[in-house]
């Protein structure tokens, strides 16, 4: 890509405590409630609800990964805002924490608490994957 053009998004992704990520991007791909979006430039406005999953952000020097516990997404004039509780970059996952966190949540009773632990284990494991 031509470095006088950049190249179309301007993304931030923002965790309660921390931004996570921010800088320009070709592509952000986002899970939502109502499934998987892909953002490129010039994309209509938008505001949904994000689901605990990986989030995927195409930038200038490579692919971003990273996993985010649920949130919301803002898509307007060619900025991205992913606003979360928690985020964590795929280089800063421990896959074998993960892994552990997965299994121990698969030995909880079933109800609500041990799917959410299923759902942000299985999120970083798959971010941490996609990045290696």
């Amino acid at each position: 890509m031509a470095s006088d053009i950049g190249t179309g998004l301007h993304v931030a992704l923002v965790a309660a405590d921390r931004t996570v990520w921010s800088g320009e991007a070709s592509m952000v791909i986002a899970r939502t409630v109502d499934g998987d979006v892909g953002v490129l430039r010039g994309h209509a406005p938008l505001l949904s609800l994000l689901t605990d999953a990986a989030v995927e952000i195409s930038a200038p020097d490579g692919i971003v990964h990273a996993a985010v516990d649920g949130g919301f997404l803002s898509v307007a004039d060619d900025r991205v805002s992913i606003l979360t509780e928690h985020a964590v970059l795929a280089e800063e996952i421990r896959i074998d924490e993960a892994k552990a966190e997965l299994e121990a949540a698969e030995g909880l009773p079933t109800g609500d608490e041990r799917e959410m632990r299923i759902r942000r284990a299985s999120a970083r494991i798959r971010a941490a994957e996609k990045a290696s």
